[in-house]
């Protein structure tokens, strides 16, 4: 027997339960399907772009390390305002504001195949493709958490991390084959990259999340989460040294072209594909203390292995030091989902939650974009070994930070507690 319009139940509350949960459960996949294919255009993007822009700067600039290191202010000035600007967009449901950030990294790159070998359109076209970047590294979090059951936050972002890897793979991947086997210039690499981030920009666009945090308050600043804040300030210092000197080291000290780094990027990538679910579960397992005191113990090895292994007589050996030490090192950028998910357990209210990350982005890029400056002030004056020295002495201050958080046990039932 059909059903009028009039017997239709008037709001999701009149749905029988069974209808209700299978509603939901409906949404739910359709959303988590539309964000994984998203996360994969975006990935891809990323993998095209993060290969190539070191070499792009020396081929096509030969700029020097403080060059280099001053070039990351601009680069990352959209990270520290992403809190304003995305409250600015507190209007919209955050999936779409998603989808025009998506669209900005994609009008970024077509920018740099166009304008890039102009110092100006380079700077432009880099904060473009910047503001959508950094406004999704918090949104890629937020709607990651909100598409996961409460026990299995970890595990979830460490899928979604991992499916942004494999992406990654693909990407790398283009540029390999394209650069080594068919000597295609960056402008092409570009556009392709800008085409994924418009597709993907479009799936964004697709998606449905009741509520989607339309109520979300701009600002958060809590004295409660001091020690979040406190690991995002040293993560940005940690972060920017090893994105902005790491590759450089392999760029302009051993001349490694483009093709050497995507196949960097696409080892580091697949074994990504397995170690960030696998990490996601070790978070939910042992607890974010443990795996943030993992991460600041390798770190500092990785830091030994960039400082020092130019004192190697084999130029072969020193190098594939560095190639381990670069594969690591982005395989640990994963164990941030550890600070997400310690955030979760004690933000006092559920809607603290987004707008605290973005602030945790915006503390990261105040350091951001003054570590590089003085790295490459740093490197000209003492050579590239005093900066991963200084690096180390971040990975001793990661190390002092994750001896407050509190354990596995503790954490678990304060999360309780707030109800998260």
């Amino acid at each position: 027997m059909l059903r009028t319009e009039r017997d239709m139940p008037s709001s999701p509350s009149d749905l029988p339960s069974s209808d209700l949960n299978d509603s939901q459960y409906r949404s739910g996949r359709s959303n988590l399907l539309l964000f994984t294919f998203g996360i994969l255009m975006l990935g891809m993007m990323s993998g095209i772009y993060e290969t190539t822009f070191n070499n792009f700067l020396s081929d096509t600039f030969s700029i020097t390390a403080r060059e280099r290191g001053m070039l990351e202010f601009p680069r990352e000035l959209p990270g520290f305002a992403v809190v304003f600007m995305t409250g600015l967009l507190f209007f919209l449901p955050e999936t779409k504001i998603a989808a025009l950030a998506t669209l900005s990294t994609g009008l970024g790159l077509f920018g740099l195949a166009l304008w890039g070998h102009n110092w100006t359109g380079l700077l432009i076209c880099t904060v473009v493709w910047s503001i959508g970047t950094h406004i999704m590294i918090v949104l890629r979090s937020t709607l990651s958490l909100g598409l996961a059951h409460q026990q299995q936050k970890g595990r979830r972002l460490g899928q979604i991390n991992g499916v942004n890897t494999a992406a990654t793979i693909i990407g790398a991947g283009l540029v390999w084959i394209l650069m080594e086997h068919f000597r295609q210039d960056y402008a092409l690499l570009f556009i392709i990259g800008g085409a994924i981030a418009v597709v993907g920009s479009i799936i964004f666009w697709q998606m449905r999340i009741a509520g989607g945090n339309l109520k979300r308050p701009k600002f958060v600043w809590r004295r409660k989460y001091w020690l979040f804040y406190a690991m995002a300030l040293v993560f940005g210092a940690r972060k920017q040294i090893f994105i902005t000197f790491a590759p450089w080291v392999l760029v302009r000290l051993y001349d490694q072209p483009a093709s050497v780094m995507a196949k960097l990027w696409i080892v580091a990538s697949a074994l990504g594909i397995f170690f960030h679910p696998f990490l996601g579960q070790l978070v939910d397992r042992w607890g974010e203390k443990t795996i943030l005191t993992l991460d600041s113990l390798i770190l500092g090895a990785v830091c030994v292995g960039y400082g020092a292994s130019h004192l190697l007589e084999s130029r072969s050996m020193t190098l594939w030091i560095l190639y381990a030490c670069f594969v690591v090192d982005n395989m640990l950028f994963g164990v941030n989902m550890a600070r997400a998910t310690y955030l979760t357990k004690i933000a006092a209210r559920k809607e603290d939650v987004s707008p605290t990350l973005s602030l945790g982005t915006t503390l990261d890029h105040a350091v951001s974009m003054i570590i590089p400056f003085f790295g490459g002030m740093l490197w000209m004056s003492h050579g590239h070994s005093a900066v991963f020295m200084f690096a180390g002495g971040v990975a001793a201050t990661m190390f002092i930070l994750t001896r407050f958080i509190p354990s596995k046990r503790i954490l678990d039932r304060i999360r309780i507690v707030n109800g998260n």
